[in-house]
């Protein structure tokens, strides 16, 4: 291998590592909502939910800033966004 090749294959090989380690973090701090659950929302970052091709309770994701700026994500079940005015 050249020079060049084996200097960007480093490059590759660090990146990955911050990657994985990125990934690994954001892993931590993903937990469950149960009932009581103490929330610390500063600021909503993103929300998603499952797709449902009818109305009924689906996954939702909302992923938020703690008062500590700290990156949470919290799962949690809800209505689809397609039951409106539903029962």
């Amino acid at each position: 291998m050249n020079r060049k090749a084996t200097i960007a294959a480093c490059l590759f090989a660090a990146l990955n590592v911050c990657t994985f380690a990125a990934r690994a973090e954001a892993a931590d701090n993903v937990r469950n909502y149960t009932y009581g659950t103490q929330l610390d929302i500063k600021k909503v970052l993103a929300t998603s939910q499952d797709a449902a091709p009818s109305c009924g309770v689906v996954n939702a994701r909302i992923t938020y800033l703690d008062s500590h700026d700290q990156t949470q994500v919290l799962n949690y079940r809800t209505n689809a966004s397609n039951c409106l005015g539903e029962n």
